[in-house]
C-alpha cells in the first residue's frame, strides 16, 4: 500500500486569477492499493462518495487507462482534512492523489509535469493542482494542453490565516457570476497587481503586498456572494494583515500576515469574529509547503 499526501492550496491570490496559486500546510492523505474491484472508506467523519463515483478512484483509472494498463480495481482510504468547496483546492488535491497514487502503482512512466498537465486538463485551469503538486507559490500558464509553471518560495516571515465559514460556495456558481469580457483597463489593473503579487511574496517586500491583491476581475462579482466577507477583511485590515483576498473561487478568506503577529492576529480575530456574529467562521493559521505533493510506501 503507498501514502499519498497533498497540501491545500489557495488559488488567485487577489489579482492573479487562474494563474497564481499557493499550497498550504494542511492535508489530505490517502493510502491506495490495487485490489478487485471498488473498496473506498473514509478515515475520519467526512461524507465521501464509496462507489466508483469518488473523484480519486475515477482519477486513478483514468491514468491507468491512458497507460494502457488493465484496470481491476482500488482500495482506498482518505483523511480529508481540506474542508470541500471552501475554495482551497479539495477536488484538486483528489485528482492530485488519483493520479500520482496511481502512475506509483504502476511504476512512474509519467513525469511529474506529464500528471500536472492531465491534473489540469481534468480541472479546467492548472491554478490549484500546480501548488498542490508542486508547492510553494506557483505561477502557471496552460497552453496547447501543457502547463508551464514555475514554482519559487514566499518569505519566511509571513504566514497565511485562513477564514472558513461554515456555509459552501461551489465553483461553477462563483464562476457563473463573472461577465464575460472585460476592458482593456481593468486586463491592465491586474496584470500589474498579479505581478507585484508574486514579485512581493518571493522578495519580502511585504508593504507591497495590500496593491498587489487588488482585483477587478473576479472578486467584486464574487464578494456579494460571501456573507461576512466584509467584516472579514475589515478586522482582518484593522488587525495588521498585509493583505485579505477571497481564496479561490471562495468562501473561504486568506489574510496573509507578519509571523511575530500571527498569534495575536489569531487571538484577536476569533474574538473580532464573535463581536460580529460571525462565531461559526473557523480560523486557521498555515505556512506555505514548500513541496507539494508526495507518495510513500507502506
Amino acid at each position: 500500500m503507498i501514502r499519498v499526501t497533498v497540501p491545500a492550496s489557495s488559488a488567485n491570490l487577489g489579482a492573479g486569477f487562474d494563474a497564481l496559486g499557493l499550497a498550504l500546510t494542511l492535508y489530505n492523505t490517502v493510502w491506495m492499493e490495487e485490489a478487485q474491484g471498488c473498496h473506498i472508506e473514509s478515515a475520519d467523519d467526512s461524507q465521501i462518495p464509496t462507489d466508483e463515483s469518488n473523484m480519486i478512484y475515477q482519477a486513478a483509472k483514468l491514468l491507468y487507462r491512458r497507460c494502457g494498463h488493465p484496470f481491476r480495481g482500488l482500495h482506498i482510504r482518505q483523511e480529508n482534512n481540506i474542508p470541500m468547496t471552501r475554495g482551497l483546492g479539495s477536488s484538486s488535491a483528489c485528482l492530485v492523489a488519483g493520479l500520482l497514487g496511481a502512475n506509483t502503482l504502476l511504476g512512474s512512466p509519467l513525469s511529474r509535469a506529464d500528471l500536472l498537465d492531465l491534473a489540469a486538463e481534468l480541472e479546467g485551469h492548472p491554478d490549484n493542482v500546480a501548488p498542490a503538486m508542486c508547492g510553494g507559490l506557483v505561477t502557471s500558464v496552460m497552453e496547447g494542453g501543457k502547463v508551464h509553471s514555475v514554482s519559487v518560495p514566499v518569505a519566511q516571515n509571513i504566514r497565511f490565516a485562513v477564514f472558513i465559514p461554515a456555509f459552501e460556495l461551489s465553483t461553477a456558481k462563483a464562476r457563473a457570476a463573472l461577465p464575460e469580457t472585460v476592458s482593456r483597463e481593468d486586463a491592465v489593473y491586474n496584470l500589474s497587481r498579479a505581478a507585484l503579487m508574486t514579485a512581493s511574496l518571493f522578495s519580502g517586500s511585504l508593504q507591497n503586498l495590500r496593491f498587489g491583491v487588488q482585483d477587478r476581475l473576479h472578486q467584486p462579482y464574487r464578494f456579494p456572494m460571501i456573507e461576512g466577507a466584509e467584516q472579514v477583511f475589515y478586522l482582518s485590515y484593522d488587525l495588521g494583515a498585509y493583505a485579505v483576498c477571497i481564496s479561490g473561487a471562495g468562501p473561504s478568506i486568506l489574510a496573509i500576515v507578519d509571523e511575530a503577529q500571527s498569534d495575536r492576529f489569531v487571538r484577536e480575530a476569533h474574538a473580532r469574529l464573535t463581536q460580529a456574529g460571525l462565531g461559526d467562521w473557523r480560523l486557521k493559521l498555515f505556512s506555505c509547503d514548500p513541496h507539494g505533493a508526495c507518495v510513500a510506501f507502506e
